[in-house]
């Protein structure tokens, strides 16, 4: 199978125009637009510098489509320069053409008179040959015959030589250059283009103001015919040229007219010019890949005759076969470029059909839409995938609402709140739900009254209570109110006395006093021997040892150490210890 070269390409749906990035000389073709673009120069950084267009329709003209008759392809008539278009042929679109060029045009032309002609805008060069059976001349710018020149004048006026003529209007003073040539003091200049036409003449080049030439400076010199000739300059060197102001001239006042008279030089075509005549015109190889179009010189990319190759770096391939080619630019066919692939091919032939997937059959590549595509998923409405349910499309169009409910209401599903809600779940305040009460919420936050105090109990100290049925009012004989005998045997199971009861219910304890209990897990007996129990056990004493006394109202754990010192301290307990050490 022969090799193809494959496009970057935008599909004729895409958008048209230039792809916003391409690599160095990488080409893609738009379909929509159907121009071809190319990725000019190197940034450096693996993308073009530009992206410019190289072919296609509205890039370059077809020559295969028909235009109407009488059209060219060329520039506008007027103006400023435009992109070429076809339009109708006027006459400035005619070039000057060598009538060797033009199939019969000398049999065409010899048929016609001179004075069916158009008049001439230029000086008419007879080619040294001479005009014959000329009439007499009769008005002053008819052309005169020999026999009319020598009854009248036996030549013209001629003057000295020139150095060289102004082109363009000067400053008559001074040494300066003149149509490219430096002009010293005293050289002899022909000024013909002042704006000021009474100035001009034939001068003496000064240092300071210009003089008029000794042989021009009288009324008597200054006469139509006047002819000088001039030696030197970019334009005007070896050309003669004649004054030609009629009548009586006052020089400085009179207005002066110099026209060429004569030319020495004639001009030569060079290589690749060819001239007929008067005109000059490109000598063309025949299909060198240069030809004239609309007067117009063009490139004909497509000519026979074009040699060499044009180099990668000047937007080319440097190669004269595709395989050179894709070489020279690096491209490798499988690597660089995608190689032919018939199911790629398939794939790009496949219709772009809405909701279609693309799809492998076993065999090829294949477009499927619908059911068709679902089962080739394994995807069952119903059984893999959710079917259409009126119930959950209603739950859908619910609004998120905080604090809502979910509900049937027999029909449909709605968003209940609040007492609704409540009424739907059965449940009413009051009844089968805890209705506010202050004071559950007061002792649910354990922060005041007989609450806090409940709160303030430690698992130690409810373990003291632990196998007691204690009501409110037990609980508030902790609470600071005062206590009867039969409530404090409640709490520690004795009979307690009116001194007893006293002992505990005449005191007011600080947090501080009460902590010094807190931490301790008391049994029965040892509440007894608090309350009075007159049984004695022996006991070992060590100085670590505390014993709890009531310090002027406030009760403190205090060291057995203290105790004894203050007992050995006669003066300050009023005991007389006569011996022993503690």
């Amino acid at each position: 199978m022969a090799n193809t070269i494959r496009l970057k390409k935008r599909a004729a749906s895409g958008a048209a125009g230039a792809p916003s990035v391409l690599a160095p000389s990488e080409v893609a073709f738009n379909e929509n637009d159907k121009k071809l673009y190319y990725g000019f120069g190197d940034d450096g950084d693996g993308t073009s510098s530009s992206i410019i267009t190289i072919g296609g329709s509205g890039a370059f003209f077809s020559k295969t489509d028909a235009k109407a008759a009488n059209r060219v392809l060329a520039g506008p008539t007027t103006g400023s320069d435009a992109d070429p278009t076809f339009r109708a042929l006027v006459a400035a679109d005619i070039p000057s053409i060598a009538h060797t060029k033009i199939s019969d045009f000398d049999a065409g032309v010899r048929t016609n008179r001179l004075d069916q002609m158009s008049s001439p805008t230029g000086n008419v060069d007879i080619n040294s040959n001479k005009l014959t059976n000329v009439s007499d001349p009769t008005s002053a710018q008819d052309a005169a015959t020999k026999a009319y020149v020598d009854a009248v004048k036996t030549g013209l006026d001629v003057k000295d030589s020139v150095k060289v003529a102004t082109t363009a209007n000067i400053t008559l003073s001074g040494t300066q250059t003149i149509d490219g040539v430096s002009v010293s003091a005293d050289d002899r200049v022909l000024v013909k283009n002042q704006s000021t036409a009474s100035q001009n003449g034939i001068y003496d080049c000064k240092s300071g103001s210009w003089a008029r030439s000794s042989d021009f400076d009288e009324n008597a010199e200054v006469t139509s015919g006047a002819f000088v000739f001039v030696e030197q300059g970019t334009v005007g060197a070896d050309q003669g040229f004649v004054l030609t102001t009629d009548g009586s001239i006052t020089v400085g006042s009179t207005s002066l007219s110099f026209t060429q008279f004569s030319g020495a030089g004639s001009i030569t075509a060079g290589d690749g010019l060819q001239k007929s005549g008067s005109t000059l015109s490109a000598d063309l190889k025949a299909n060198g890949g240069l030809v004239i179009e609309s007067s117009e010189l063009a490139l004909k990319l497509d000519a026979s005759s074009i040699t060499g190759t044009l180099a990668v770096s000047d937007g080319g391939t440097g190669a004269t076969s595709a395989s050179a080619a894709r070489t020279a630019l690096g491209l490798a066919i499988g690597s660089d470029v995608q190689a032919y692939d018939a199911q790629l091919a398939d794939v790009a032939g496949l219709s772009t059909t809405d909701g279609g997937f693309i799809v492998g059959d076993g065999s090829n590549f294949v477009v499927e839409s619908g059911s068709t595509a679902r089962a080739s998923l394994g995807l069952t409405i119903g059984t893999d995938v959710q079917a259409y349910d009126a119930q959950l499309a209603d739950v859908a169009g619910l609004s998120v609402t905080d604090g809502g409910f979910i509900v049937g209401n027999g029909s449909n599903f709605v968003l209940e709140t609040g007492s609704t809600a409540r009424a739907s779940l059965g449940v009413s305040i009051g009844s089968q739900v805890q209705a506010y009460d202050a004071d559950l919420d007061n002792l649910s936050g354990c922060q005041s009254g007989a609450s806090a105090a409940l709160a303030a109990l430690t698992s130690t100290e409810v373990q003291i209570l632990d196998g007691a049925t204690v009501s409110t009012a037990e609980l508030n004989i902790l609470d600071g109110v005062t206590s009867t005998a039969s409530e404090l045997n409640i709490l520690d199971g004795v009979t307690a006395t009116t001194s007893e009861l006293n002992i505990l219910d005449g005191v007011t304890s600080t947090a501080s006093e009460l902590n010094i209990l807190d931490g301790v897990t008391s049994t029965t007996a040892e509440l007894n021997v608090i309350d009075g129990n007159t049984s004695a056990t022996s006991t070992t004493l060590a100085a670590a040892d505390r014993v709890v006394l009531n310090d002027a109202g406030t009760m403190k754990q205090v060291a057995l150490s203290d105790l004894v010192t203050f007992l050995a301290n006669g003066t300050a307990s009023s005991f007389v210890l006569d011996g022993g050490t503690y």
